[in-house]
């Protein structure tokens, strides 16, 4: 990969970052504070449901953010491209899609 290309991957996955940082905060994922509602307020199961989805909605962002920092840590070791399973380099078409992927497309549904 070329130094161009290492940059730009970089900048995107830095960006990445950024947009799923923000979105946890906007959340309020980063505390565990969750908002107060009366438990007699006759929607209190929408609430409920509600926090429910936050909840999934974070710990899939998260998992995101953790990919994208995982990816940028390849990056700094000289590992980004090549597949964790095989060690075999990962299609330029799969890491343009999927720039934090860590597997090939071979090894993608068994991870």
């Amino acid at each position: 990969m070329s130094a161009t290309d290492v940059s730009k991957v970089r900048a995107d996955l830095e960006e990445q970052r950024t947009e799923l940082q923000s979105r946890l905060g906007e959340l309020g994922a980063d505390t565990d504070s969750s908002p107060d509602f009366d438990e007699n307020f006759a929607d209190s199961a929408q609430v409920a449901a509600e926090q429910g989805e936050n909840l999934t909605l974070a710990a899939n962002l998260r998992d995101q953010l953790d990919d994208v920092q995982s990816a940028l840590g390849r990056l700094d070791a000289g590992t980004y491209g090549r597949c964790e399973v095989c060690g075999k380099e990962i299609s330029e078409a799969r890491l343009e899609a999927m720039p934090a992927t860590r597997y090939c497309i071979e090894h993608a549904s068994s991870a």
